[in-house]
């Protein structure tokens, strides 16, 4: 893949919606780590779905329908090409990565882990990986753990034989929403495989941003979902080896997961559909696919060195202009981070920075980002975020600034 310097304005070019104007102003869309916004080739993709080839899947024998079943099923391969799996039945449509992930609870979880069982958590996990462990304690009796984290908001390993030690699973992100930190998810696993614990990974910010892949990783479950990778909404992935899929009881039950179904039972489908029982997301699916294209064409290579170089770019420039009154979160290298800056006035609140922004045209997100438990670490009640997507340049960085400029004269006043 290529590692040249990315052709942004050309990229803009093939996103609509970065021709419109807010307030008057050119559109700065920098909440990717959120949602990112959609090329050309998604819209036009799913378009041609409902235009030429809708219907249901795996079910009708007439044309459009083996139309529509090829599409998905092609989505699905390039899907699991793209994070390295070995086999496309390795990858589960779900509605996205809180789904994937909830699947893994009440399905793997639910049918291996019992009472005083151990699950290991960082605090940088998004609620989606928190909550289903909450709700599992909940209901079963097992034990939280968590990888606390040093001054700079990286992991700190110190102690994680120990963490480790007896636990059945280790839950942990890629890379953080918040603070944008990487975490060495080969080295954890080795860790907890050593330890006899299975790994699941939240990969949503990871998967858009640089080359994953999930079989160097050796991970067992990876969660990701297509609307931060340039794709629809309603739509995500879970990878699982072959093997966990097909011991696993199934998530849900009715048309699509079954064999065959008796008064007196019913027989589950070949994995990946045991795992996705009605209508599936197909137009969404195949603008999955058609996202999946969009970046292969770009490299992810180049991905990676276009948002770490922007990311560089913003934390120098924000501590140049702003210094001790603007608080960073996270890593200070852009190595160690993905295309994510979180930032806070002492003394303004994260909504009025992001409202005054508005008024400029940027768009960025304020609060607590699903990340209570890493914000009262943090000691602050929210952050604003600004999110960096492969449509986006030094020229939106600098706009950025001047926005936060006007947000700290203002509130001097």
């Amino acid at each position: 893949m290529s590692t040249t310097a990315l052709d942004v304005a050309r990229i803009q070019a093939d996103f609509p919606i970065l021709r419109r104007e807010v307030r008057g102003r050119r559109l700065v869309y920098l909440d990717s780590a959120s949602s990112a916004q959609k090329p050309q080739a998604v819209l036009d993709a799913m378009d041609r779905v409902y235009r030429e080839s809708y219907a249901n899947v795996h079910r009708g024998v007439y044309t459009i329908a083996e139309e529509a079943t090829t599409l998905f099923e092609a989505a699905r391969a390039k899907v699991a090409r793209f994070v390295g799996a070995r086999e496309a039945r390795e990858i589960v449509f779900t509605r996205n990565a809180t789904e994937a992930i909830n699947l893994v609870a009440y399905s793997w979880a639910r049918a291996n882990l019992r009472p005083g069982d151990a699950i290991v958590l960082s605090l940088l996990e998004h609620h989606a990986n928190v909550v289903p462990w909450h709700i599992l304690r909940e209901e079963r009796g097992i034990e939280i753990r968590w990888i606390p984290l040093t001054a700079d908001q990286r992991l700190d390993l110190s102690d994680l034989d120990r963490l480790l030690d007896g636990a059945a699973m280790l839950g942990v992100t890629a890379m953080s929403n918040v603070t944008g930190t990487i975490v060495d998810v080969a080295r954890l696993a080795a860790a907890a495989r050593a330890a006899g614990a299975h790994v699941l990974v939240d990969a949503c910010q990871a998967v858009p941003q640089m080359p994953v892949d999930v079989t160097a990783w050796d991970a067992d479950f990876v969660a990701f979902s297509s609307h931060k990778l340039l794709g629809p909404a309603g739509i995500g992935a879970l990878w699982a080896r072959a093997e966990l899929l097909e011991a696993m009881p199934p998530f849900m039950g009715g048309g699509e997961m079954i064999r065959d179904v008796t008064t007196d039972g019913f027989l589950t489908n070949d994995i990946p559909w045991k795992f996705e029982a009605g209508t599936p997301a197909i137009a969404e699916a195949v603008g999955m696919g058609a996202a999946v294209d969009y970046l292969d064409a770009i490299g992810m290579d180049a991905v990676r060195a276009h948002e770490r170089e922007l990311t560089r770019y913003a934390l120098d420039v924000l501590t140049d202009r702003f210094g001790d009154r603007l608080r960073v979160f996270g890593p200070a290298g852009a190595d160690d981070r993905g295309g994510v800056v979180s930032f806070l006035f002492d003394d303004i609140h994260a909504h009025d920075v992001s409202q005054v922004a508005d008024e400029e045209g940027i768009c960025v997100r304020a609060g607590h980002h699903c990340a209570k438990p890493l914000m009262r670490e943090l000691g602050v009640p929210a952050t604003t975020r600004a999110s960096f997507g492969v449509y986006n340049d030094r020229a939106d960085v600098d706009a950025l600034v001047a926005a936060l400029t006007k947000v700290e004269d203002f509130f001097s006043i």
